[in-house]
């Protein structure tokens, strides 16, 4: 089993479980691309085989969040499942929400919450939380590339659709706001549209997955190739898929490469139909970062 699952994470279950369900489902090795907290919904890509080596790709790909945040609470936890921790009155109009909004797109310096996997000297900082401790977690350079003000809702809270990079915690997002606006405030709801290129409309749930059963798993599983679609794809000559699959380092000038435009940054590399990885090239050099080619796999139209 090899391939990408775009799972449709149900609220309650961690990140943990999830990957534990798909693995004992699968019999395959399994890993994820990237935590959902457990009372969020939304897209988990769940990694098959030697899939999670691509992990990483999709991890850095952008994120879309449908997020509520509600104003007159904020909890140690900066969601609705922690113990209240300070409250207030005066509630921000939607003018006034709107208006903050842009203060808080663009390159943001954020405080990792206490209540995080992150690690503090190989302890994760949400066991120390609970044991009464206090991690100390480093501010991190995260990207909010836009925050959409879809509608206000009932109990003082704000919907709004958030687009941003890899390592954004909405949930403190939600609480810098509060703050920001003068009112305490904490994240009530998270769903997660998007990540790293999978959209919500094409994820498949627990009971879709149960009734495929292991025998239909694979109609379920995305490849590689289709799973990394938002990178570019380059097509080499066919001629050299044993010379660039046995990872021999070729000059980007080669005349065998000649007419080949290759983009900054990473892309998928075919060789005729076969995908052989993501490469990049580096010093006049392609280079492979990641190498994917099985024999059997077939390209797939996904461009």
């Amino acid at each position: 089993m090899l391939g990408v699952i775009n799972f449709l994470k149900p609220p309650g279950m961690s990140s943990a479980q999830a990957v534990a369900f798909i693995k004992h489902l699968s019999g395959a090795k399994a890993g994820h691309a990237g935590t959902l907290d457990p009372e969020a919904a939304g897209v988990l890509p769940i990694l098959l085989g030697r899939a999670t080596r691509i992990a990483d790709y999709l991890m850095a790909g952008r994120k879309v969040y449908l997020a509520e945040i509600a104003f007159g609470k904020a909890t140690d936890t900066q969601d609705a499942q922690g113990q209240l921790t300070a409250s207030g009155l005066d509630i921000p109009d939607a003018e006034a929400f709107r208006a903050a909004l842009p203060r808080f797109t663009g390159t943001l310096s954020q405080l990792p919450p206490q209540y995080s996997a992150l690690k503090t000297g190989g302890i994760p900082a949400y066991k120390l939380a609970r044991a009464g401790r206090r991690a100390e977690l480093a501010p991190r350079l995260t990207e909010v590339y836009s925050i959409d003000l879809i509608r206000q809702m009932s109990r003082q809270g704000f919907l709004m659709r958030i687009t941003c990079g890899k390592g954004t915690y909405i949930r403190t997002l939600c609480h810098d706001m509060g703050e920001a606006l003068g009112c305490p405030a904490h994240m009530r709801m998270l769903i997660r549209e998007e990540s790293g290129g999978l959209s919500i409309d094409r994820a498949v749930t627990t009971e879709e997955l149960r009734e495929a059963g292991r025998e239909g798993l694979s109609r379920l599983v995305l490849t590689p190739d289709a799973a990394l679609g938002f990178l570019p794809r380059v097509e080499a000559p066919e001629g050299l898929i044993h010379l660039l699959a046995g990872g021999v380092r070729m000059a980007a000038d080669d005349q065998r490469l000649r007419g080949i435009d290759m983009p900054e940054g990473y892309f998928r590399l075919y060789a005729g139909d076969a995908f052989l990885g993501v490469f990049e090239a580096v010093d006049g050099s392609l280079r492979a970062r990641t190498m994917l080619y099985q024999p059997q796999m077939r390209k797939r139209d996904d461009s």
